[in-house]
């Protein structure tokens, strides 16, 4: 490793080495570190903290000279951005948050789901290259990819629609040899006609060539939109781990945010479940990669033992993040911990042998579907753990009907009347005390249904309401119960545990604070757990202590409603979403504002609601084949991958 005290020099290429031209990649001459672009380079040898771990080798004259450069750089973005600043204080809370009774359901105080202000600004932001000139741009380390050819020496003219059945080959990760199935090109003549089937049908080396690089083009323009939003509202970096067939224990790594979830990368973590020192190796590198003042917080696929080690260990040694785990992986945990207590085990082991006798004989199913008015008792949940419950809930619904069916003529004079099983049958429907114990099971369980609707919406800001609502959804099963406490308890009791082991993060107690629906309310309290929350993300959130001591100064102004928060408080304009009225009303205290959107902007759910199909990544990470083939089934990956999710995204919206 080169390295020289003295006479530093300015020129970047007298402290790197080129590592792949292609991707803009250089190595750090003194600590070996490889980094994409030059700004990044230039930071890490100035041990400038942000995108990039700092360089602990670098000599002391040249640290300080790339520190000035970095520092002139900056300042003229700052300009660019036009920020203002201004400051902030202390609070006093209550001591003791209030259990007050809740309604009879879980959805929170009116909100109202219009455009963040984050995802406007983010189409606002520029970025600053390094002769300090503004303007929209690829990432330094894609440009090798986009200007990449795959048709050299043939000239190619592509069509809309040749791209669109490009696009629909690689969203849905079909194999591009299907473009020379029979069955293919009849259907495709079919829609567009033998005499432009020539233009409109892409052929196989089309698809793997330029199609695929104008497609893969367009996407990462896309993603760098996405990514430029971070600045302004943060994002979560979400796990997306399996094992698969082989027994490996893979992970898709994706980042969320208003502006749309993208995905980053695929690693087989195999080899550290045992080993969290090499998981968090992993982990960090991906948020160093999304940058290191970008992510607010991450966001386990489950709470399996490992990943609670890891979580631990990350917050301890990184202190730059937060860690929690997906909101409905723990509804769904609480459901099925619920599902093992015996007095529902024995009611859903009824209700599992009720709708199984119907819908294995067809004169069973023909019979109830007449009585019940064509109604099924099983209806198609994308969450399997509810599916259960809410048959319980439509058996319960149908009662009346389902009696007259097992009490009526067309029954008694049916084969099935006379067998055993047919007997069982109708004398579970016929006795009281199965329909006590499914009324009894739905009090405490459909409560938490509604709550994993609500967290499988897009729609809402999850960190804004999560706290509070997960109080609501208590106080609904205490008052389904009638508040008689050997009744409900119990319930209660597999709640706190999966909330205090696994869901609970400081991020949702800052949010219940920043929400002004529910701060400005005459049953707000903020216990020890809401205020260690609220300070637990500034200090993550705030990285220096001047920052720190604005938001604490203006959480005064908030909290007391002084300047233009006076006029928000009122209860008439509380009635918008939270990104809105901060946007609307914290114009004065611009951290707060800002620390509060970034709070808003997080998901509380984590990777299972879009549905990633995980054979593009298992055939990413299988390995052992030849270079050209590897980058292309990268690109692929990341195209399928990333189509996906924008057409989750538009859906949503």
């Amino acid at each position: 490793m080169a390295a020289s005290g003295s006479g530093a020099s300015d020129d970047l290429e007298a402290h790197c080495t080129i590592h792949d031209s292609m991707r803009g990649k250089v190595q750090c001459n003194y600590c070996g570190k490889v980094v994409s672009g030059k700004f990044r380079l230039k930071c890490h040898l100035a041990g400038v903290r942000g995108d990039v771990i700092p360089c602990t080798e670098v000599p002391a004259d040249t640290k300080k000279l790339f520190h000035d450069k970095v520092l002139e750089q900056k300042d003229a973005s700052n300009k660019a951005f036009n920020r203002e600043v201004l400051n902030l204080g202390t609070q006093e809370t209550p001591s003791k948050r209030k259990r007050g009774p809740g309604t009879n359901g879980c959805t929170p105080r009116k909100s109202q789901s219009t455009e963040s202000a984050g995802s406007r600004k983010s189409e606002e932001i520029i970025s600053i290259s390094e002769d300090g000139s503004e303007h929209l741009s690829p990432l330094s380390e894609d440009v090798g990819l986009w200007e990449r050819t795959f048709s050299e020496g043939k000239e190619y003219r592509s069509s809309m629609r040749a791209r669109l059945v490009g696009r629909f080959f690689y969203e849905n990760g079909i194999d591009l040899n299907a473009v020379n199935s029979p069955s293919f090109q009849e259907m495709m003549n079919a829609m567009v006609g033998n005499a432009h089937s020539d233009d409109e049908i892409p052929s196989y080396q089309e698809l793997k060539g330029p199609i695929l690089q104008e497609e893969v083009k367009e996407m990462r323009q896309y993603v760098q939109t996405v990514r430029q939003s971070w600045e302004t509202t943060g994002c979560s970096i979400l796990l997306d781990g399996w094992i698969d067939e082989k027994g490996r224990t893979l992970i898709n790594f994706l980042a969320d945010c208003p502006r749309g979830p993208i995905y980053l990368s695929s690693t087989d973590v195999s080899s550290c479940v045992g080993d969290v020192d090499a998981f968090l190796s992993i982990l960090y590198g991906v948020v160093e990669e999304a940058g290191l003042d970008n992510v607010v917080q991450v966001v386990a696929w489950s709470s399996e033992s490992w990943l609670e080690d890891a979580s631990r260990q990350f917050i301890e040694r990184y202190k730059t993040a937060l860690w929690s785990v997906s909101a409905s992986y723990c509804i769904e945990l609480m459901l099925e911990k619920i599902g093992m207590m015996s007095s529902v085990t024995g009611v859903m082991e009824k209700a599992k042998t009720l709708v199984e006798f119907i819908h294995t004989h067809a004169a069973g199913l023909e019979l109830t579907s007449t009585q019940t008015l064509g109604h099924e008792l099983i209806k198609p949940q994308k969450i399997m753990s509810a599916i259960p419950y809410m048959t319980l809930e439509n058996i319960v619904l149908g009662k009346k009907k389902l009696r007259e069916m097992f009490r009526s003529s067309t029954w008694s004079t049916s084969v099935l009347a006379s067998s055993e099983e047919g007997k069982k049958v109708a004398d579970l429907i016929n006795n009281p005390s199965f329909w006590s114990g499914a009324r009894m099971v739905l009090k405490a369980t459909v409560p938490l249904l509604r709550l994993l609707c609500f967290i499988r919406r897009d729609d809402i800001p999850h960190a804004a309401y999560l706290y509070e609502t997960m109080d609501q959804v208590k106080e609904t099963i205490r008052n389904e119960f009638k508040k008689n406490e050997s009744m409900y308890m119990p319930f209660w009791k597999i709640i706190d545990e999966v909330w205090n082991t696994d869901l609970h993060s400081p991020l949702h107690a800052a949010g219940y604070f920043l929400n002004p629906s529910l701060f400005y309310s005459s049953d707000f309290y903020c216990d020890g757990e809401v205020a260690f929350g609220l300070l637990c993300c500034m200090v993550l959130m705030a990285h220096d202590r001047e920052t720190h001591a604005l938001i604490s100064f203006q959480l005064d102004n908030y909290r007391h409603a002084e300047g233009a928060f006076a006029e928000g408080s009122a209860a008439a304009q509380r009635n918008i979403s939270p990104v809105d009225w901060w946007s609307r009303f914290g114009g004065e205290c611009p951290e707060l504002q800002r620390f509060a959107i970034r709070i808003f902007s997080q998901t509380c759910d984590g990777s299972s609601k879009y549905g990633l199909k995980k054979d593009m990544a298992e055939k990413l990470l299988d390995g052992a084949r030849n270079r050209a083939d590897q980058e292309e089934l990268q690109d692929l990956t990341f195209l399928s991958y990333n189509l996906h999710l924008k057409q989750f995204h538009s859906k949503a919206g």
